[in-house]
């Protein structure tokens, strides 16, 4: 077995190593000559690193000075030796330290140290697995219950003197007196600031914020990173995105995104972004990819030009749930000859590598995000978002159920099956088989062609959906050919049903068309398409809020894909009038769910896509990197691109020589050959669809069995949780309601004391009704299903109809009812009358009104609760309170 050499470096050996790692942070540094045996002294203006300088206890192997301040002690260890424990002799020294010629002390002292800062090393790169004995450990003394911590590089002169002069108490204190108003942020958004900074102040150092697609999480963001540089709490910000194309919308974000003054935040601070190189002194937030962060650290051009550990004290990272792995443990007879470089991570290498502050924000927490980031410090679900009215609902799943779907679709034995040969474009048949062949619904448009199946669900979607409307629909289709066959299929059954729809109403958004990143804008801004199919292109990051309708005619397992397909129907669009979106499922998708229990840490994919390939790339070039390095990279690419030509069929090889604009595939590649890496990445960056199509075909089978087996549509129903038919689902919720009335007080509230309910009761009621599996919407439709009776009734209205029995009243007309009985209660004056009409809308638009509703938005602009309670001579309490009872007064009291 090899070992690693360097397991046997001599402490001599050891600090070769270290001078150049503190060159590399800007620090004079040479063992040899920089010593203060030989006459070497601290200079103004100069940042050294002095060897042996000397205590009252014995000299330090470095002294670190900043000019001519002595700032801190370095203790340098050979291989092997426990580098944490040696902080125990720096801090002997940091009590004792001389000073010599116009060396002086930076303040302090801190209970007895007289220098502030620590560090231990034995120049081995820092490992988990035996991280008492790697990496180079730092201690600031200043504070007795500081312990030590491992970095990854060295920090700068100018950073520790930074780092010497921040007060983190006084920036908390800052923070709690600065108010949040100008920050134009809801109410949930204030209150994950208010958690992170909580948080922050109790110590932590990794931090992670579960927001639902949609709410909001980059302004969230901004409004944040501004507070946290206003304050102080953090001199400079690393915003962390994955893209580049998320990179520049969060650079939008910052120069859209008014605060103070009506200002933006470039206007009021120094934001670099993610195209630009480097940061200056003033920079207070830049935004990177993670690939190009891999590159600056990981593969730099030069080793001078890898940013130093301090060179940000707060990262950022959004979307932190995306492909990232966990570091995979060695065991102890690997690491005495693996490179531990092949087993870490590279995203939490660069997460890592900065001393900062970390916060995570994602949607969908997956197991490899907690375990780096932690569990959140604040969740905003997609049910409270709905709740709170900041996203919208489903309604109950339309389930089609053909007969092709619920059986299958069987050849018996001696059939003869049709076989598509793709490598041939040849239809071959299989005769007289032996045994039955069975195939199920997972195997439907990817192993076996079934356009009969197709035809059967398109011919009821096109009774729902309108392709002259302004509601868009996103349809999932299997794969590339499938989406073909749906666009034909839709089109024809509108014809046939006398529909007469404009060809471009319908289309396919796939890599594989020409400009996909165009279609995909049109679809987003344009009225047509309204009606897109796709495969894997739109199901994450695109956000068209007018898309009402998702259809599936794609199995897929894992709910947290879902879940972010189901994001492109959540968005609110009041233009249009939205308000709620429709999922249709012809593949009973939620049975093919994973369990949340099953859900996996994202591994390694050693099959990358072409896309990514290039993406690495493109950034390996925006970093100058080595021409060995981009070289090796094209080599990859060229390689994935010869095992994909080999894999092609004759309508494949067609299909990119159409789009290629007349270049057969063997051209393109040839045509890559003998450039230099830079006029390749040039050619590539050209022809990104070319990639995206050879992307999306990559799983067409080889085979695909015809099936001509009739099919017809047995069942469109609606997906009532447990319950078959929607009187069972009214009556399972009648149930709760009743069994639950004395085990959750805000049903009590609702029934019997509607004066006592708050906007705050009502939230956590919905909250717990959902969790049982019912939700307004689901109600409503529930109840035109049954009684075919269209009633927009809310949840109060449906909780009193089961347990008091009121009539069920639609939400506004429950709403004007209340208040007619408020306005003939007495002769109000003009004023009071205009208020209580306000109250009316408002009531309309979020139901309950309470105390603190009236001191804050619309209404505090005109004085708040305060001023309404003169206009109504001091009763204004009373007033909202006879309010809420009178909006539950049933017919039954009044008769």
């Amino acid at each position: 077995m090899r070992r690693a050499t360097t397991m046997t470096l001599s402490e001599d050996e050891t600090r070769v190593i270290i001078d150049y790692q503190l060159r590399t942070a800007g620090w004079q540094a040479d063992t040899l000559s920089l010593r203060y045996a030989q006459g070497t002294r601290p200079e103004k203006g100069v940042d050294k690193a002095i060897a042996e300088w000397p205590t009252d206890t014995g000299p330090a192997d470095y002294a670190l000075f900043a000019g001519l301040d002595l700032i801190g002690f370095i203790e340098a260890k050979k291989m092997g030796r426990d580098v944490v424990a040696d902080l125990t002799q720096g801090k002997r020294y940091a009590r004792s330290p001389l000073l010599d010629g116009e060396a002086r002390l930076m303040g302090g002292p801190w209970n007895d140290h007289k220098v502030p800062f620590l560090f231990s090393t034995n120049a081995r790169p820092y490992l988990d697995q035996i991280k008492e004995k790697s990496g180079i450990w730092f201690l600031d003394v200043r504070n007795p219950s500081n312990h030590p911590r491992p970095l990854q590089g060295w920090y700068s002169a100018d950073e520790l003197c930074t780092l010497l002069e921040h007060d983190i108490p006084e920036a908390h204190e800052k923070l709690k007196q600065e108010p949040m108003d100008y920050l134009g942020l809801r109410d949930y958004q204030e209150r994950a600031i208010q958690r992170i900074e909580s948080a922050l102040n109790q110590g932590q150092t990794r931090l992670l914020v579960a927001m639902a697609t949609g709410t909001g999480k980059t302004r969230l963001a901004i409004g944040l990173i501004y507070r946290l540089i206003k304050s102080h709490r953090f001199r400079r910000i690393l915003f962390v995105v994955d893209r580049n194309a998320l990179g520049e919308q969060a650079g939008d974000k910052f120069k859209e995104t008014r605060l103070e003054e009506l200002k933006t935040f470039d206007q009021i601070y120094d934001l670099k972004e993610v195209d630009a190189n480097g940061i200056e002194p003033t920079t207070k937030v830049k935004i990177a990819t993670i690939q190009a962060l891999m590159h600056a650290i990981m593969y730099p051009s030069d080793p001078i030009n890898i940013p130093s550990v301090g060179q940000y004290d707060c990262i950022i990272v959004d979307e932190a749930h995306r492909g990232y792995t966990l570091d995979r443990e060695l065991g102890e007879e690997e690491l005495l000859y693996r490179d531990q470089n092949d087993y870490l991570s590279k995203f939490r290498r660069v997460i890592d590598y900065f001393d900062a502050v970390k916060i995570g924000l994602t949607a969908t927490p997956a197991p490899h995000t907690i375990d780096i980031f932690g569990r959140p410090v604040y969740t905003y679900s997609y049910r409270e978002a709905v709740v709170d009215g900041w996203l919208m609902d489903h309604e109950p799943p339309h389930q089609l159920v053909t007969r092709l779907s619920k059986e299958g679709i069987k050849w018996q034995k001696g059939d003869t099956i049709p076989v598509y040969d793709p490598a041939t474009g040849q239809i071959t048949n299989i005769e007289d088989i032996p045994d039955e062949v069975k195939l199920e619904i997972d195997h439907f448009n990817k192993l076996v062609l079934t356009e009969n199946f197709n035809r059967t669900v398109a011919k009821e979607l096109i009774k729902y959906l309108n392709p002259d409307g302004e509601e868009k629909t996103l349809i999932f289709a299997a794969t590339d050919d499938h989406a073909d066959t749906v666009v034909r299929v839709l089109k024809e059954e509108f014809e046939a049903a006398g529909i007469p729809i404009p060809d471009e109403a319908i289309a396919k958004i796939t890599g594989s068309i020409d400009r996909p990143e165009g279609a995909i804008r049109q679809f987003k801004n344009e009225r047509l398409p309204n009606i897109a199919v796709t495969v894997d292109l739109m199901t994450t990051g695109i956000d068209v809020p007018e898309i009402c309708n998702l259809v599936f005619i794609r199995r897929i397992r894992s709910r947290i894909l879902f879940e972010q397909m189901l994001g492109r129907g959540t968005r609110r669009c009041d233009r249009i009038g939205k308000d709620h979106f429709n999922i249709f499922d012809a593949v009973s998708i939620y049975e093919a769910l994973e369990p949340v229990s099953a859900m996996k840490p994202i591994a390694a994919d050693p099959t990358q896509t072409l896309g990514q390939l290039f993406d690495e790339l493109d950034h390996l070039s925006e970093d100058h990197a080595k021409t060995t390095s981009l070289k090796k990279q094209v080599e990859q690419i060229l390689a994935k691109l010869q095992r994909i030509l080999k894999r092609m069929d004759d309508d494949a090889l067609g299909e990119f020589k159409t789009l290629s604009g007349g270049q057969t595939m063997q051209q393109f590649i040839a045509s890559l050959k003998g450039d230099d890496p830079e006029a390749c990445r040039r050619k590539l960056a050209a022809r990104r669809n070319l990639l995206a199509f050879l992307d999306e075909n990559r799983h067409r089978p080889k085979k695909q069995l015809i099936s001509h087996h009739a099919d017809e549509l047995q069942s469109h129903t609606r997906g009532y949780g447990n319950a078959d038919k929607p009187e069972d689902y009214l009556n399972a919720f009648r149930e709760f309601i009743i069994t639950n009335m004395n085990k959750v007080p805000a049903l009590a509230v609702v029934c019997q004391r509607p004066r006592e309910l708050t906007r705050q009761t009502l939230k956590e009621l919905k909250l717990v009704l959902d969790q049982a599996g019912y939700t307004e919407k689901n109600l409503q439709v529930a109840w035109k299903d049954w009684k075919n009776e269209e009633i927009a009734a809310d949840i109060i209205s449906f909780i009193r109809r089961q347990a008091l029995g009121d009539p069920l009243l639609s939400h506004e007309e429950r709403i004007k009812k209340g208040m007619t009985r408020i306005y003939a209660m007495r002769p109000w004056t003009a004023i009071q009358r205009q208020w209580l009409e306000r109250i009316e809308k408002q009531l309309i638009a979020q139901t309950v009104l309470d105390r603190e509703d009236f001191d804050r938005g619309a209404f505090a602009e005109h004085g708040g609760f305060s001023r309404l309670n003169k206009i109504f001579q001091g009763n204004f309490q009373e007033i909202l309170d006879e309010i809420n009872t009178t909006l539950y007064v049933s017919e039954r009291q009044t008769a």
